[in-house]
């Protein structure tokens, strides 16, 4: 059996990791500002982490929802405590297009609506809701479009409200920065608006913080910049700094039922322990803080170089916008200089470290992306 073929490889086979390194099977060691596409947040086989899924797994590594399980309890107290939002519930599963699909099936379900409305450049996930609401038609399946998914220009608060008037609307659903559309951030002022448009109208408001959540942005979720509380908040990515696991915050007055929601393996032991094992280091080690610190330092020593590329990010996730296609630029980073970094579309690099990025390895990069531009 081979491998369904829907992936471009780089030829580097990665045997360890180590904070922001990862080393190959040549024994070439690489840093990585790529992050696994994000996922990576408190640093690659960091021990606190490596030491909490060992001893869980020595004691039980799964059992299904059906049974009480203490450390859902206490991650849901964690989070609650680390994020701002100890009053909203938590439900939890494995990924976040999992998360975004029972985002929009509990709106649905509280409204009694089925429309929604997302943005130009949004990204919400590959399954079906999700996906329908994606602004990508390369990858909406025929079984996947649907006239429920509105999409409509972002950052423009006009459009969203000719959607309304026009429609009797479930959700609208944002990101906290799009991410694979290209680091775009909202206005706080769009937020705002947004947040006073779905309450009266009787709708809800979601923020998709998958890849912007969790510190990344130099706060904890990156909408907290515009101070708004949405009704539902998802997330995965970061949050088991490798382990697959999502979650869904829900506002206090969205009741539940028996039912309603349900996943096999979201919230197993393992991945509770994994969980609670980020939020130990992010907190201990203040990595929130040093994502807003390294961010802003890596923008700042990017303005100097001059004439090449404009910057758009928050904390540590930052965009480099190119005039031209970026793949040379980005394969002579890691062939030549050996660092990883992400992509979006073909005239943007994607930097998304882990939150631990050190000014001495930002500027590494940085003297790596002039030799680069030089040639």
């Amino acid at each position: 059996m081979k491998l369904f073929d829907v992936y471009q490889l780089f030829d580097i086979t990665p045997v360890k990791a180590s904070g922001c390194y990862i080393w190959d099977s040549e024994g070439n060691k690489y840093l990585d500002l790529y992050g696994g596409h994000a996922v990576i947040s408190i640093g690659h086989s960091h021990p606190r982490y490596v030491e909490m899924i060992s001893e869980q797994l020595r004691q039980i590594g799964f059992y299904s929802n059906s049974v009480k399980n203490p450390l859902q309890q206490r991650l849901a107290r964690l989070l609650g405590e680390i994020s701002g939002y100890d009053d909203y519930q938590l439900f939890l599963c494995n990924s976040g297009a999992e998360a975004n699909e029972n985002a929009i099936k509990l709106a649905s379900f509280t409204t009694g609506r089925k429309k929604f409305i997302g943005f130009s450049k949004g990204f919400h996930g590959r399954t079906s809701a999700a996906v329908a609401l994606t602004d990508n038609p390369k990858i909406v399946a025929p079984v996947n479009q649907t006239d429920n998914a509105l999409i409509v220009p972002f950052n423009d608060i006009s459009a969203v409200k000719k959607a309304f008037a026009e429609n009797e609307v479930a959700a609208v659903i944002i990101e906290g920065i799009q991410g694979i559309g290209g680091i775009n951030i909202p206005d706080d002022n769009f937020l705002t608006g947004l947040s006073k448009i779905v309450k009266e109208n009787g709708s809800l408001l979601i923020m998709d913080e998958v890849q912007s959540g969790y510190g990344r942005s130099g706060k904890f979720f990156a909408h907290q910049y515009a101070d708004i509380r949405p009704d539902i908040i998802t997330m995965a990515k970061g949050m088991g700094n490798g382990f697959p696991v999502g979650g869904v915050l829900i506002a206090p007055e969205i009741e539940a039922w028996h039912g309603m929601l349900g996943t096999t393996f979201g919230g197993n032991h393992l991945a509770c322990a994994a969980a609670i094992a980020v939020i130990d280091v992010l907190r201990s080690e203040k990595l929130v803080e040093n994502a807003a610190k390294s961010g802003a330092f890596l923008m700042e020593e990017l303005e100097k170089i001059n004439g090449h590329f404009t910057i758009r990010g928050k904390g540590l996730m930052i965009g480099l916008q190119f005039q031209q296609p970026v793949k040379e630029i980005r394969t002579k980073l890691l062939m030549e200089h050996k660092i990883f970094t992400g992509v979006s579309g073909d005239k943007m690099i994607r930097l998304l470290p882990p939150l631990c990025l050190t000014k001495w390895q930002t500027s590494q990069f940085t003297d790596a992306l002039k030799a680069v531009l030089a040639d």
